[in-house]
C-alpha cells in the first residue's frame, strides 16, 4: 500500500488519536452489543499501539444522534466490551473535547487506553467544522485513521483532523485498501460481482468502474426489479427506480459488450406485504402478479448464481438478495452466504447489511475478507476518492492519492 501506517512512525510515548468505527448494532432494550465485529477488527491496531507504549485515545461515532446527547447512544457498552477483548481497563469519558477530556488525556501513562464519548453528540463532527477538528487534534500528537467505514465522509474526525496532525493508516484501514484495491487492480479470474440491495442508484458507479474487470455480474435484491422492468417484465408493486431504466439498459449493454455474463433472476419470491404476514409464493419472472412485489430470489435463481460462482476464483458480494430481515424472505441471502463460504476462491464481502447477514449465519470466518465499510466500499470500488484516505500521508510523506 502506498499509504504510511503506524509501522512507519515512532509511537512510543506519543498521544495517538485513533479514529475507529465502533458503530456497532445494539439491542436497544438491553443496551447490549449484538455484533462486536467492528470492535474486533480494530484490535490489531490498538494492541500494536499498546505494545509500543503509546498513549491511546480512541474515538468513534455511534448511530445518528444529530448533534445531541442521546443516552442510548453513549459509548459505555463499547468501552466495556473493548476492555474485555483487550484484557485491560478502558476509561470511557463523558465527552470528546473540553477541559475534563484534556485533563484525562494528560494523565494517560504509556500503554493506557481511553475512549472518548460519541463524536456525533457534537453537530460540528458531521459538519466537518475546522475548530472542532482542531480541538480533537489538541488532544494528540499523531492521528491514526482505522475507520474505513466512515472514510467516505468529510467529517472533522475523519479528514479535518489531519490538517493539524501527522496522519497515517491503522492496520484495518491498510487491509481494507489492499483487499478492495486488489479487486480493481489484479483480481484472480474468473471474477464475479454479486450485487443486491434495494436500489440500483447506489451501485451504478461500482458497476461502471468494474466493467471490463468482471466475468460475471449477478443481480438480485430489490434492485433486480429495475433490471427486469428494463427488459419489459411485469414487476408488480416492486421497488422500482423508473428514472434509472435508461441507465440500466446502458449498463446491461456495456456488461455484455465487455464479454461478461449478466445473470438476472429467473424466478423470485413475491408477497403482497413486506412484513411477512401476507401471501408469499414463488413465481418465474414471467409471472410476477401486478398486485405483489418481489421480496427475494427464488431457488432456480439460487441454482444459477451458484453454478456461475463456482466457476470463479474471485467473488465480491454487496447487497442482500431480498428483505432478509424478514425470515420468510431471507432464504436467497442465506443461500448466497452459504455458497460463498464454501467456495475455493477469494471471497470479499462489501460491508454493511451484507456483512451483517454473513455474521448472522456465523460464516464471516469462512470468507477471505469482510469489509467494515458498506457505503465506503461502494465508493472506493466505484472509483471515488475517499476523504479519510486522501489525507493520510503516503510513503513519501505527502498526503493525497492512494
Amino acid at each position: 500500500m502506498a499509504k504510511m501506517t503506524i509501522r512507519d512512525i515512532e509511537v512510543s510515548g506519543k498521544r495517538v488519536f485513533v479514529r475507529a468505527d465502533f458503530n456497532v448494532p445494539l439491542d436497544e432494550k438491553k443496551g447490549t452489543i449484538t455484533d462486536d465485529s467492528r470492535i474486533r477488527a480494530t484490535l490489531p491496531t490498538i494492541n500494536y499501539l499498546i505494545d509500543k507504549g503509546a498513549k491511546v485515545i480512541l474515538a468513534s461515532h455511534l448511530g445518528r444522534p444529530d448533534g445531541k446527547v442521546v443516552a442510548s447512544l453513549r459509548l459505555a457498552p463499547v468501552g466495556q466490551r473493548l476492555a474485555e477483548l483487550l484484557g485491560r481497563p478502558v476509561t470511557v469519558l463523558n465527552d470528546c473535547i473540553g477541559p475534563e477530556v484534556e485533563k484525562a488525556v494528560a494523565s494517560l501513562a504509556n500503554g493506557q487506553v481511553i475512549l472518548l464519548e460519541n463524536l456525533r453528540f457534537h453537530a460540528e463532527e458531521e459538519a466537518g467544522t475546522p475548530a472542532f477538528a482542531q480541538a480533537l487534534a489538541h488532544l494528540a500528537d499523531i492521528f491514526v485513521n482505522d475507520a474505513f467505514g466512515t472514510a467516505h465522509r468529510p467529517h472533522a474526525s475523519v479528514s479535518g483532523i489531519a490538517a493539524f496532525l501527522t496522519a497515517v493508516a491503522g492496520f484495518l484501514m491498510e487491509k481494507e485498501i489492499e483487499m478492495l484495491g486488489g479487486l480493481l487492480e489484479k483480481p484472480a479470474r474468473p471474477f464475479a460481482a454479486l450485487l443486491g440491495g434495494a436500489k440500483i442508484s447506489d451501485k451504478i458507479g461500482l458497476i461502471e468502474n468494474i466493467m471490463g474487470k468482471i466475468d460475471y455480474l449477478l443481480i438480485g435484491g430489490g434492485m433486480a426489479a429495475t433490471f427486469l422492468k428494463a427488459r419489459s417484465y411485469e414487476v408488480g408493486k416492486s421497488l422500482l427506480e423508473p428514472d434509472r431504466i435508461a441507465t440500466v439498459l446502458k449498463l446491461m449493454d456495456g456488461v455484455l459488450r465487455s464479454g461478461a455474463h449478466l445473470l438476472l433472476p429467473e424466478d423470485v419470491v413475491v408477497s403482497d406485504r413486506t412484513d411477512g404476514a401476507g401471501q408469499v409464493k414463488g413465481v418465474p419472472i414471467q409471472s410476477i402478479p401486478p398486485d405483489m412485489r418481489v421480496v427475494d430470489i427464488g431457488p432456480q435463481t439460487v441454482s444459477g448464481f451458484t453454478k456461475a460462482m463456482r466457476q470463479c476464483r474471485t467473488v465480491f458480494w454487496n447487497g442482500p438478495m431480498g428483505i432478509y430481515e424478514v425470515p420468510q424472505f431471507a432464504a436467497g441471502t442465506q443461500a448466497m452466504a452459504k455458497v460463498l463460504a464454501g467456495l475455493k476462491a477469494t471471497t470479499v464481502i462489501g460491508g454493511g447489511s451484507t456483512a451483517e447477514a454473513v455474521a448472522d449465519r456465523g460464516l464471516a470466518a469462512k470468507m477471505t475478507f469482510v469489509s467494515t465499510g458498506g457505503g465506503a466500499s461502494l465508493s472506493f470500488l466505484g472509483g471515488e476518492r475517499l476523504p479519510g484516505v486522501e489525507v493520510l500521508l503516503d510513503k513519501k510523506g505527502v498526503a493525497g492519492g492512494y
